[in-house]
C-alpha cells in the first residue's frame, strides 16, 4: 500500500484540498496538508478553455509536471482521460505518474460503463502504483434517483480495479451511508457548504472529501469582492498573505526572479 493509500485508512477522512497552480498548491501543502489534489475547472479556466470537455489534456500534463516534484502528495484530476481509447488513457496516466503525480480521478460522465471500466484497468495496467479514484456521475450528471445505477456503476469500477470510487453531488447522509456499506474501497465524497459537515461525513464512514473547485472560485469570489470594495471607496476586509509570502512560496529551481510590488 502507498503512502497516498494509507491516507485513506487513517482515523481522520483525507480531506484533500485541490490546486490550480503552483502558489496555491504549495499555500496549501505549508498548512499541514499531505495530499494536494488538482481542480479541473481550475485549470481549464485559468487557460481559457472550458471544463469537462476533454480540451485541457496539456495544461493538466503540464500542471502536473509543475507540481509533481514538490514535497506532497499530487492527486491529478484528469477528466474523462482526455480519450476514448482505453490504451490511450493508460498511457496519459503512464505520464502523469512518470512526473510525480500518485493518484489520477477519472470521471464517467454517465458513459458506458464498461468503457469506463476498461480505462480503470488499463491504467492499472500502466501506471499500477497510482491511486486511481473512480468517480461516477449518477448525482452530479444525472437524477440521482436511488442507489441502484450508482451501485451497479460503482461495483464495475472497483472489480476493474478501482482503488477508491467518488460520487460527487451526493449529499444525502443516508444515502452515503448505504453506499459506504456496500463497497470494498474507500468512498470520497466531494465537500459542499450545504451538505454534511466533515465530522458528519466521517461518521457515515467516508474516508475521503475533497473540495472540487471550491477554493478556486471562492477565490475569484474574494478578487472581484476586493475590487468593488476599492472601487466604491471601502476597505476591502479578509486575510490577505504578503508578496513576499507568496513569492517565497512560488519559487522553483527553473525560474528567476525579479523583486516586485
Amino acid at each position: 500500500m502507498t503512502a497516498f493509500a494509507d491516507l485513506h485508512h487513517a482515523d481522520e477522512p483525507l480531506l484533500l484540498p485541490n490546486a490550480w497552480d503552483h502558489a496555491s498548491a504549495r499555500m496549501l501543502a505549508a498548512q499541514g496538508f499531505p495530499a494536494i489534489g488538482t481542480t479541473s475547472l481550475g485549470a481549464a479556466a485559468a487557460a481559457g478553455l472550458p471544463d469537462g470537455t476533454s480540451d485541457t489534456r496539456d495544461e493538466t500534463l503540464r500542471l502536473t509536471l509543475t507540481l509533481g516534484s514538490e514535497p506532497y502528495l499530487l492527486s491529478v484530476d484528469a477528466e474523462d482521460g482526455y480519450s476514448e481509447d482505453p490504451d490511450e488513457v493508460g498511457e496519459f496516466a503512464r505520464e502523469l505518474a512518470a512526473v510525480g503525480a500518485i493518484g489520477i480521478n477519472l470521471e464517467d460522465r454517465l458513459g458506458s460503463r464498461a468503457l469506463h471500466a476498461a480505462k480503470i484497468a488499463a491504467v492499472k495496467a500502466a501506471a499500477p502504483g497510482l491511486f486511481v479514484n473512480a468517480r461516477t456521475d449518477t448525482y452530479w450528471l444525472g437524477d440521482g434517483a436511488g442507489t441502484g445505477e450508482t451501485l451497479e456503476r460503482l461495483d464495475a469500477y472497483q472489480q476493474a480495479g478501482a482503488d477508491g470510487l467518488f460520487v460527487p453531488g451526493l449529499t444525502e447522509p443516508r444515502d452515503i451511508a448505504a453506499l459506504v456499506s456496500r463497497l470494498d474501497v474507500p468512498l470520497n465524497i466531494l465537500y459542499t457548504p450545504a451538505g454534511p459537515t466533515l465530522p458528519h461525513l466521517a461518521d457515515l464512514g467516508v474516508r475521503r472529501v475533497s473540495l472540487g473547485s471550491l477554493l478556486y472560485r471562492r477565490a475569484l469570489g474574494a478578487a472581484l469582492e476586493t475590487a468593488v470594495d476599492i472601487r466604491e471607496g471601502r476597505t476591502p476586509g479578509g486575510d490577505v498573505p504578503s508578496y513576499g509570502a507568496v513569492d517565497a512560496l512560488s519559487r522553483r529551481g527553473d525560474v528567476t526572479h525579479s523583486e516586485g510590488p
